[in-house]
């Protein structure tokens, strides 16, 4: 089908083209040849007089023609998905979806879990699968790769469709029997304890802000990419992990562990829903997400949990 003389099967095409700027690996992920790729490149090439992907020293680099159609085929693509993607109704006992959200196991462990068992007995078919944050996570929503991103407020993207789900707050986790520390630290204290910290495509939000305000630690003998693991490795150490307010709580509950208070004031966490503006009116994505939503209201505020 031809639309201003565009084949339109060109835009998928051209919107890998775009992101890859490499036929072969291009024609890789569209299961076609690298002479049918090649092809379909020089029919695009003569659509818009433009050689669109260049050699420049041993790259290949978009042209400022191409370097202005990425957003606005990304644009597109993403309209066009959501429109294909909308029906009259969603009936999740029956649908067979792929939802892909990006979350940390933290907020799997303090609100997700329940909204999968509710997911499981609801829609027995329906697929979720978890991508760990990064730094690519907002262009993901973007492009429309994943469904909902779920982050601190500050990693948000003012582009598309968000709210608030919960707020949290830090303690410090200490083994049971560690006398380290006694029911609070300083901050002059908590410098030089011996630490478990998280590491996941860039520092998380507290190590981020403490490293800004207060230096990089001098003790840090662990580094995780996962929230769960923190808990385990404090048992019969000397060793100390600052956790969010929920999951301590929790890890308190099944472990050996004791909370210690910080005696300074750490930034406050506020973690938000996003997806993209074009599945709005989705039902799929209106479903899911208003479980979510629901979920997240039924959590108490963290200072009652703390009083």
């Amino acid at each position: 089908m031809r639309y201003h003389r565009l084949d339109l099967n060109l835009l998928t095409a051209l919107r890998v083209l775009l992101t890859e700027r490499n036929v072969t690996r291009a024609g890789e992920i569209l299961h076609v040849s690298q002479s049918a790729m090649s092809g379909m490149l020089a029919r695009l090439r003569e659509y818009f007089d433009d050689p669109l992907i260049t050699p420049v020293g041993r790259r290949m680099e978009l042209t400022p023609l191409a370097e202005t159609l990425v957003g606005k085929v990304n644009d597109l693509m993403v309209r066009l998905d959501a429109t294909l993607a909308i029906r009259p109704e969603f009936d999740p006992a029956s649908s067979r979806r792929q939802f892909s959200i990006v979350a940390s196991d933290y907020v799997i462990q303090v609100l997700l879990l329940d909204v999968l068992r509710e997911v499981h007995h609801e829609a027995p078919h329906v697929t979720v699968e978890f991508h760990h944050p990064s730094n690519t996570a907002a262009v993901d929503l973007e492009n429309g790769e994943v469904d909902f991103v779920i982050n601190p407020e500050r990693f948000t993207t003012p582009n598309q469709a968000r709210t608030v789900l919960f707020e949290d707050s830090y303690f410090l986790v200490v083994d049971a029997a560690n006398s380290d520390v006694g029911s609070s630290v300083s901050l002059d204290q908590y410098k030089t304890l011996r630490h478990v910290t998280m590491e996941n495509s860039g520092r998380p939000q507290f190590e981020t802000w403490f490293t800004s305000e207060h230096g990089v630690l001098p003790h840090v003998e662990v580094v995780l990419n996962s929230f769960g693991l923190l808990p385990p490795l404090l048992l019969d150490t000397h060793r100390a992990a600052t956790l969010h307010t929920r999951m301590a709580l929790q890890a308190v509950q099944q472990w050996p562990l004791r909370l210690v208070r910080l005696d300074f004031e750490p930034p406050r966490l506020v973690e938000t829903l996003q997806w993209h503006r074009y599945r709005d009116l989705d039902p799929g994505s209106q479903w899911l997400r208003e479980k979510i939503i629901a979920k997240a209201q039924t959590l108490l505020p963290v200072e009652q949990l703390v009083a």
